[in-house]
């Protein structure tokens, strides 16, 4: 079982190191500049992450944060903000590309990149070329996202579990780890899509906006228990809101802060001072209205149902 664990997270590391370069290699063949592989320094924290875990935990993770995720973000984030920058930019002078709508294009791209016998370096070259050169740019960066969100995703079930992490806190984290994917895949591939060719501020604030929501996966706030497994040793201990209800708090400061209160302003924006309006926008806004609404609704029932132990008549009263 310890070299399984250990295999999977080396493995998961790999993957993440992988996908950066993937990431990298688009950079720097868009932007036709060598220069961009400087990015790879970014990877440096993951490589150190790596060997400093498995030398001091066997490749566990931690209870409240993921390290390797973390890192994992560090390094192939700043490529999507690259090739989504020049996309928005180049729009107009992008060439005619395959899109990948349909089983037929993805089937003649595999077909038309099928390697035979004899095939030397040259020719390998040739192919990887015709494939970053015939699929289009959004296909790309939003096979990128995919990519991306989907490894975050099976990553964090390929990690050993930290320190005080069960495999229930675990299921429900992968749970809501795939409807916060689905949420960011769509506010970014919809919104953008909305963005006209003269909103360049927009554009990076809704990258900005997708970075910030991309830092729920390292965090475990709103699903670890904060009770310490020695709780019942240490006595009777404070009883406050945030002791009793740490992981419905966590929750709802990230819909309202990380996800649905940034996406709802974003698309508030993008509907009353650029005047886009669509049906899709129309029904996003909506639904991310409704999340926040029912998370304050979700708060003040916290609040108000709350009565410190201190004030509960029947731990108040006296034994005769």
């Amino acid at each position: 079982m310890a070299l399984f664990k250990f295999i999977s997270a080396i493995v998961t590391r790999v993957l993440f190191i992988l996908v950066s370069l993937i990431g990298l290699l688009r950079v720097t063949w868009v932007m036709k500049d060598p220069n961009y592989w400087l990015l790879t320094l970014l990877l440096l924290p993951l490589v150190i992450e790596m060997i400093i875990t498995l030398k001091r935990r066997q490749g566990k993770d931690y209870k409240w944060l993921s390290p390797p995720i973390l890192t994992f973000l560090i390094c192939i984030i700043p490529s999507i903000w690259i090739l989504e920058l020049d996309h928005h930019l180049n729009t107009d002078n992008e060439r005619e590309c395959k899109k990948l709508d349909s089983l037929d294009n993805l089937l003649g791209l595999v077909n038309q990149n099928k390697m035979g016998e004899n095939q030397t370096d040259h020719d390998y070259f040739k192919k990887i070329n015709y494939l970053f050169s015939a699929v289009c740019s959004d296909d790309w960066i939003l096979a990128l996202h995919q990519i991306v969100l989907i490894l975050v995703i099976v990553g964090k079930w390929l990690l050993p579990l930290g320190g005080g992490v069960t495999r229930d806190e675990l299921s429900q984290l992968l749970l809501i780890f795939v409807g916060t994917a689905a949420d960011i895949l769509e506010f970014t591939s919809e919104t953008l899509r909305d963005v006209k060719e003269e909103s360049f501020l927009l554009v990076h604030i809704i990258l900005a906006v997708w970075t910030w929501s991309m830092l729920q996966f390292p965090l475990h706030l709103a699903v670890v228990n904060s009770a310490s497994e020695s709780e019942g040793d240490m006595g009777i201990q404070e009883d406050t809101l945030l002791a009793r209800h740490s992981t419905d708090i966590w929750s709802i400061v990230e819909a309202l802060f990380i996800q649905d209160g940034p996406f709802l302003v974003v698309r508030l924006t993008v509907m009353t001072h650029f005047r886009v309006f669509h049906q899709m926008l129309a029904f996003f806004a909506f639904k991310n209205f409704l999340v926040v609404i029912l998370n304050l609704y979700r708060l003040a029932v916290i609040c108000q149902d709350f009565r410190p132990s201190s004030h509960n008549p029947m731990s108040s009263s006296s034994v005769p």
